[in-house]
């Protein structure tokens, strides 16, 4: 028997609301958390797990799916409180999760910061401090695209590059759910490119969507945005054409 909880963490960030949604599968085996907020969420995941009748320290497995500071930001104390957690990611993640190459995001502000304003100056030093303050984690097991794993009743993985080279959603077969992460977010009710100017490669986020095409997807839970059910083909074209056409 396969179970799994969205684990919707509401909080603010630079004076904004957000919520984000990590996800929890369970069988009787494991324990899998898919995403771990930013720094200093311990807490917040725990009031959230335990919500929902689960305790951390019941969690086997760790899956990162990429490495934006609120997908991975609080891996390190996670591992450090828990140190039987196998933390898993893709092969093209592993050397920024544990520190071996420089963020890509941090690379991607660095870059931009002189062609700002001088008003916008202040925010992206900020933003770029709070980027560097990462502390690395060590990556138990690298998994690229197509590997599938019992786990939970099986999980694919699916590699879903653009927003990050080594970005993954988790394909579940047997409940035909997809774990999108930031391949798509739902804003408004709508689905859209998970934040189009921060994403590295937008044509391969796009072509990203058209490989999801490929799966028999009944439900899927965006990290941004939360639980769709219903078909979400229609949909997937109507933002493939959005972003070819453009």
């Amino acid at each position: 028997m396969i179970n799994y909880q969205l684990l919707n963490i509401e909080f603010e960030f630079n004076g904004h609301k957000q919520v984000i949604t990590p996800v929890l599968l369970q069988d009787e085996h494991d324990t899998i958390l898919v995403d771990c907020g930013y720094p200093n969420f311990i807490s917040l995941l725990e009031e959230a797990a335990n919500r929902n009748g689960v305790k951390l320290e019941s969690i086997t497995k760790l899956i990162v799916t990429h490495h934006d500071m609120d997908h991975y930001g609080s891996l390190a104390s996670l591992k450090q409180l828990y140190p039987h957690i196998e933390i898993i990611a893709h092969e093209l993640e592993i050397p920024y999760i544990e520190g071996r190459q420089k963020s890509l995001r941090l690379e991607q502000a660095e870059s931009t910061y002189n062609d700002l304003q001088a008003e916008e100056k202040p925010g992206a030093e900020q933003f770029i401090r709070f980027l560097q303050s990462y502390e690395p984690a060590a990556v138990d097991r690298s998994v690229s695209h197509g590997d599938k794993f019992p786990w939970c009743g099986g999980i694919e993985i699916v590699h879903t590059p653009g927003h990050m080279p080594g970005h993954i959603s988790l394909y579940l077969p047997e409940s035909k759910t997809l774990i999108a992460s930031d391949a798509v977010v739902i804003e408004d009710g709508t689905f859209n490119i998970a934040n189009p100017s921060y994403t590295l490669n937008l044509e391969e986020a796009v072509n990203s969507v058209q490989l999801l095409l490929n799966y028999d997807i009944e439900q899927i839970i965006c990290y941004h945005g939360g639980l769709f059910h219903g078909d979400v083909k229609p949909v997937f074209r109507e933002l493939i054409h959005k972003y070819s056409a453009g």
